[in-house]
């Protein structure tokens, strides 16, 4: 991308890890797509969203390239167009995953745009629900995956992990159900037997 990326989140070039993430998250509640559905702001509002994303990712990535060279970040910024463009991987939403950073994850993929959600994002969106107890929701959108790539093992593992934890617990409830039924039949055949009859009769 073109632009300074610390000009577009509007921190500055000495701002904390933390003060870039809080500009991030800012601007990304402000201009996600879903706030500018079926208004003439919808185009304008994506094609931010999407400066936004390329800005902090462009961010993370020359701290992480200073970091591992050594240096202290300075913040100086070297215009590169081969920066990122767009969601061909999902690598970093996976890292905010695999350190548990779940509402980090759910923001960077809410913030994708609608035309880019392919079927790694349906998977991942799937196992941030997944993490945070939604199973069922989670198993739409594992199955989403699956269908949209009906190859991948990883989709296919994880949908059938879900589909059978999902049955499992639906059987568990009906057998609690059931014995709700049962507790209230023990219960009714014991009044009726100290009224001196039985189920039955007393029925």
């Amino acid at each position: 991308m073109a632009n300074d990326p610390y000009k577009v989140l509007g921190v500055d070039p000495a701002a904390t890890d933390e003060e870039v993430k809080k500009a991030y998250r800012e601007l990304a509640r402000k201009y996600h797509p879903d706030n500018y559905v079926n208004t003439p702001l919808s185009d304008l509002a994506s094609e931010k969203m999407k400066e936004v994303n390329e800005a902090y990712e462009t961010i993370q990535k020359m701290r992480k390239e200073q970091a591992e060279r050594g240096y202290s970040s300075s913040g100086s910024y070297q215009s590169n167009s081969g920066s990122y463009g767009g969601y061909s991987n999902f690598a970093d939403i996976r890292s905010c995953i695999g350190a548990r950073d779940f509402y980090e994850a759910q923001i960077r993929l809410d913030s994708v745009p609608m035309g880019e959600r392919n079927a790694e994002w349906f998977y991942l969106k799937g196992v941030v629900f997944r993490a945070k107890g939604w199973y069922f929701e989670a198993a739409k959108y594992f199955d989403s995956a699956c269908r949209m790539d009906p190859t991948n093992e990883e989709y296919r593992n994880a949908a059938n992990s879900i589909r059978n934890y999902t049955s499992a617990s639906q059987t568990q409830r009906a057998a609690d159900g059931i014995c709700d039924v049962c507790s209230t039949l023990i219960c009714m055949d014991c009044i009726c037997e100290i009224c001196g009859g039985d189920l039955i009769s007393c029925c």
